[in-house]
């Protein structure tokens, strides 16, 4: 906290040894270092009275002594300057610089009645209400600062932008005063948190708001009318205890019966289909309308604002009221309310109903009025239906679930205004804006033929997206040229012969390209995912989606994109395959962490064992080398019953095949394991090499291995392993038996293994050249022929 002391004490000297009149030249940087010290002034004094920080309370207490002195100063630039730098102590020390801020207060009060700059009244003006905001949640302080304070403050302000004659409770607007934005602003921020207080008030700043509210004039900024419409609205926080929401909810219906009464002046050129669901209503607007004079009203309407003339004035007056009771659905209040959501349906639905024809025969026109300003009307109609939309959103926004009695009325009324005035951009912008928000409340819940009628928005949305192509509209025009039988040669532009980039680039500056309209291409971009989310996919007609997923993907809009992938199109019977746009957006956003995630998921494999969450070794890749048999190491493994000087037979390769062909279409064993047996005492050798082809038990005809047979002439007795006995060509078997899936490797490895040692190559000999005939009284049997593999299918492999 040493190097805080050090800032506090260097601003308490610049404070006392420059000059006061260069004094508002540093008031910035001095505002700055006190705001740094906030941890020393909020702190508390018990904190701050320690043993070696005996210097924080003087320095402290000589910055507000400082303060305190240059707010009575007799020159302007030091009571400019305390009143820049009070603000910021006062926001740096919170509660403990508030609750000596007593002093302060009354000397900004006494700086309002002054004749002081603007500026440094602003600025007293700004510092009272921080103050006043900061103490609400100290009641301490609230009871002893702001009670006492405020009622002054509002008198006194009240005072810099109005005049109060003497014999009238009401107030006149001054014109042109520079306070009236700040004014309103505090009043705004202040009367919500006491209402008691400015409820004496209510009255007088009623009657300054009247001559603000929907006011054209010059002199006053949209940044000033629309304050003055939010507290407007605001003023039924002072109603009387347990009255505020009744206040509310007749403000809001008195808001209604002025925009009716407008609107029967403003559509008086036509003849209205709409009749009020409201008996009271219809009696209030039953009244005779002058055809004769200028479309206008003199008199004040139900709000008490004045009165208006002129086609374009009404309809100003009438987007005004309309944007005000969007602010009433907007606005927090203090107490429940009733909304009159039949009121402003109603409301909607009659400035709705009346819609831009697509002919002169369309709209039935009132006789007694002229065509020119008919006409005028027909111009203004999109930015009603504009502002009524603007409305319904507000209304969907703010009753959210509870808005899905009223959904297909206002769906209704948003498809009549987009089949007739489509043409208009802030239509269709306000129209996405507002089927985005309807449906995003109840899209699951719309049948297949609510859908469908967004065929079209949807469309038109697709449309708003992509710019138009140059070469596609130079295209569409030489196609049209070609359909002319003759052409004006004077017609013809010989400067779009000289340059022919003229013509394209004169169409690529199109008014229907989005990135000359962002309002309208960001509300249609955002619709499109919403559609893909909301919606049932499997109402969605097969083109329409085929053009959203095309249209997304040329746009490369990721939010669009990552809703056609979550969303797939269902799969139905007698379509192709679906499919996806993935590849797209893997392509167009590599780099983002959730299309990564999305493509390459890390979540783990989840098992149904013990072993979750318990170290596992990691397994060898390496694979095993399988072992190679020695064919003197394989004979001792042989069985002791098969004898030393036993005969061995070769088998025959077509029997082999046709008992493989037999066993694969008879039994339902393992294809794995297969063993082929047969009887000893119908055994007998089939000559080695037969014909070249045979049928198989089930029809098929197949060819036959060539095989070729050399004989070993070993002498007898000698034992040699007969490796080269036979030679199977396997490459061209496996080709001409592919279709029969034999396994003739298994069965080449068994016909050309190793032969048991000790076997006589004369035995050889005869088996290789006649049949072999046994003796049934002799003792040496013939073993059982196993022409497995001795390893396991895997480990040949």
């Amino acid at each position: 906290m040493a190097h805080l002391i050090m800032s506090l004490r260097a601003v308490n000297h610049r404070l006392t040894s420059l000059p006061v009149q260069q004094l508002p030249a540093i008031a910035a940087s001095l505002a700055a270092s006190i705001s740094e010290c906030g941890e020393l002034l909020s702190a508390p004094q018990s904190q701050r009275m320690g043993r070696t920080d005996s210097d924080h309370a003087v320095q402290v207490h000589k910055l507000v002594t400082r303060l305190s002195s240059l707010l009575q100063d007799r020159s302007f630039e030091g009571r400019w300057t305390a009143v820049v730098l009070i603000k910021a102590v006062v926001e740096a020390g919170q509660w403990e610089i508030l609750r000596g801020s007593e002093p302060f207060v009354r000397g900004l009060m006494g700086i309002l009645n002054k004749p002081d700059p603007t500026s440094t009244k602003t600025m007293a003006v700004i510092t009272l209400t921080r103050i006043f905001h900061l103490t609400y949640q100290y009641p301490t302080l609230v009871r002893e600062i702001t009670t006492p304070s405020l009622p002054g403050f509002v008198t006194s302000t009240l005072n810099l932008v109005s005049v109060k004659p003497p014999s009238e409770p009401t107030r006149r607007l001054k014109p042109n005063s520079p306070f009236l934005e700040v004014v309103l602003c505090a009043y705004s921020e202040l009367i919500a948190r006491h209402p008691t207080i400015f409820r004496p008030f209510t009255a007088q700043i009623h009657s300054v708001l009247q001559a603000l509210v929907g006011s054209k004039s010059a002199s006053h900024s949209q940044s000033v009318v629309d304050i003055s419409e939010q507290l407007f609205i605001a003023l039924h926080h002072c109603a009387p205890k347990n009255t505020g929401g009744e206040e509310w909810k007749n403000a809001c219906r008195m808001t209604i019966t002025s925009i009716h009464a407008t609107a029967n002046h403003v559509l008086r050129a036509v003849v209205e289909q709409w009749e009020s669901v409201d008996p009271s209503l219809r009696q209030q607007l039953g009244h005779s309308i002058n055809y004769s004079s200028e479309v206008g009203s003199p008199n004040a309407d139900a709000l008490g604002l004045t009165g208006w003339r002129g086609l374009d004035s009404g309809v100003d007056r009438l987007l005004m009221l309309l944007r005000m009771l969007s602010t009433f659905l907007k606005t927090a209040t203090a107490t429940t309310v009733s909304i009159p959501v039949g009121s402003i349906l109603d409301l909607t639905a009659r400035l709705m109903s009346v819609t831009v024809p697509s002919d002169a025969g369309g709209v039935q026109a009132n006789p007694s009025i002229s065509r020119t300003e008919r006409e005028h009307l027909l111009t203004e109609l999109p930015r009603i239906h504009a502002a009524c939309m603007r409305l319904l959103r507000t209304l969907v926004n703010t009753l959210e679930t509870a808005a899905l009695p009223i959904a297909q009325t206002i769906l209704e009324q948003t498809l009549w205004v987009f089949r007739a005035e489509k043409f208009n951009k802030k239509i269709r912008a306000s129209v996405y804006n507002l089927i985005h928000v309807l449906i995003s409340r109840i899209g699951p819940s719309m049948t297949k033929k609510n859908v469908s009628s967004l065929n079209d928005i949807v469309r038109t949305s697709c449309t708003d997206i992509l710019p138009q192509d140059a070469e596609t509209s130079t295209k569409d025009s030489t196609s049209d040229s070609k359909g002319k039988s003759k052409t004006n040669v004077n017609a013809i532009n010989a400067d779009s012969f000289l340059n022919p980039n003229l013509k394209q680039s004169r169409q690529l500056i199109n008014p229907s390209s989005s990135s000359e309209f962002p309002r309208l291409a960001r509300a249609a971009a955002t619709l499109l995912p919403a559609i893909l989310t909301n919606l049932r996919t499997e109402y969605l007609a097969p083109p329409l989606r085929a053009e959203i997923d095309r249209t997304i993907i040329m746009t490369s809009s990721k939010d669009a994109m990552f809703a056609s992938v979550l969303n797939p199109f269902p799969a139905a019977r007698g379509r192709g395959a679906n499919i996806s746009i993935v590849p797209f957006l893997a392509r167009s956003y590599a780099s983002e962490m959730d299309v990564e995630a999305l493509i390459r998921p890390r979540m783990p494999v989840l098992t149904n064992t013990n072993a979750i969450g318990q170290y596992v070794a990691p397994e060898d890749d390496e694979e095993e080398e399988e072992e190679i048999i020695d064919p003197a190491s394989a004979s001792e493994t042989l069985p002791e019953s098969t004898g030393l000087l036993q005969q061995s037979t070769t088998p025959n390769l077509q029997a082999l095949v046709d008992s493989k062909l037999s066993a694969i279409t008879t039994t339902t064993t393992s294809l794995s394991k297969r063993t082929y047996t047969e009887d000893p005492a119908t055994q007998t050798q089939q000559p080695l090499i037969s014909s070249n082809t045979s049928t198989n038990p089930g029809g098929v005809q197949i060819k036959k291995a060539r095989v070729e047979s050399t004989v070993s002439t070993s002498p007898l007795g000698q034992s040699e392993p007969v490796s080269s006995t036979t030679t199977i060509q396997s490459s061209s078997f496996k080709e001409d038996t592919s279709m029969l899936d034999v396994d003739v490797d298994a069965v080449a490895s068994s016909s050309s293994g190793p032969v048991t040692a000790g076997q006589s190559s004369v035995s050889q000999v005869q088996t290789a050249t006649q049949p072999l005939v046994m003796d049934e009284d002799s003792d040496d049997e013939m073993p059982t022929l196993n022409i497995e593999p001795d390893t396991d299918e895997e480990e040949e492999e």
